[in-house]
């Protein structure tokens, strides 16, 4: 199976990150998150995506073109005249052993838009992950793909429940009565991490315009062809300059959650 993952949108809630780089390309620790969440897939053996690219995704391309320059020392050797420099890894690194799949899908394109112009390039799959390019989690992948086939419907969403950004009040004339610093709120929110059958794309529009989360998700629910993967434990977006430092701070405390691919497997 492979993974889709959206990486076109312009992050216009950091725009001091974003202005310069694509929202996937902003860095938790010294590597784009981007990277972080093919880890998440990779540690359960799914090491092929499909990059949805959008704006500034040249720079996505560069990135991993040079992935393994950038992981080790090497030599440029331009002495062969007439023929183009070959390059020598110096006591190579070992590199993370992905396949990708880069597909340029308009730089305003919506996500919809996006996923319905990568269905060639999923080959034979029947089914196929679909995430975010700004969302970190401890989700078991393995068990989503199992309850996502247990539940034979069209998609899978993760449910979660964020924390508030907010201390939560509860008043009673004119006193507060309780204060509660940032709970975990009571609704339960979209979290990506999705699973979907190729029917999908009957649901999606190439037209610029189509947004996953406003009417194929409506048709799919109405259809009753959306299921819901509970996740209860860690999980994360980051959408302003505060939540890449908050992860910044969790990943140098030594506490970031959702690198599991850093403790031995237990299923």
């Amino acid at each position: 199976m492979k993974c889709v993952i959206l990486c076109g949108g312009k992050g216009t809630r950091m725009k001091e990150e974003t202005e310069f780089k694509p929202k996937p390309m902003v860095k938790i620790g010294k590597m784009p998150i981007l990277w972080h969440i093919m880890k998440i897939y990779a540690h359960y053996g799914v090491k092929e995506f499909i990059l949805c690219l959008g704006y500034k995704g040249e720079m996505i391309k560069d990135y991993f073109l040079k992935h393994q320059e950038l992981k080790n020392n090497f030599t440029i050797d331009f002495s062969l005249s007439g023929e183009r420099a070959i390059i020598r890894h110096c006591n190579p690194k070992k590199i993370d052993d992905w396949k990708i799949t880069f597909v340029d899908t308009g730089e305003e394109n919506m996500t919809g838009s996006r996923v319905a112009q990568i269905e060639e390039y999923l080959g034979d799959d029947e089914d196929f992950f679909l995430t975010y390019g700004d969302g970190l989690s401890d989700i078991n992948i393995f068990e989503l793909y199992r309850f996502h086939k247990l539940n034979g419907k069209i998609a899978t969403l993760t449910a979660v429940q964020p924390n508030s950004y907010f201390g939560i009040i509860k008043i009673e004339n004119g006193l507060v009565k309780s204060f509660q610093e940032k709970p975990v709120l009571e609704d339960t929110i979209s979290g990506g991490f999705f699973v979907c059958n190729r029917k999908i794309f009957d649901y999606l529009d190439k037209d610029p315009s189509c947004v996953f989360e406003h009417e194929p998700l409506k048709n799919l629910t109405e259809d009753g062809e959306l299921a819901a993967f509970i996740h209860k434990k860690f999980w994360f977006a980051m959408d302003t300059h505060k939540h890449v430092e908050t992860l910044n701070d969790m990943l140098n405390s030594g506490n970031a959650p959702w690198m599991i691919w850093e403790v031995l497997r237990d299923e």
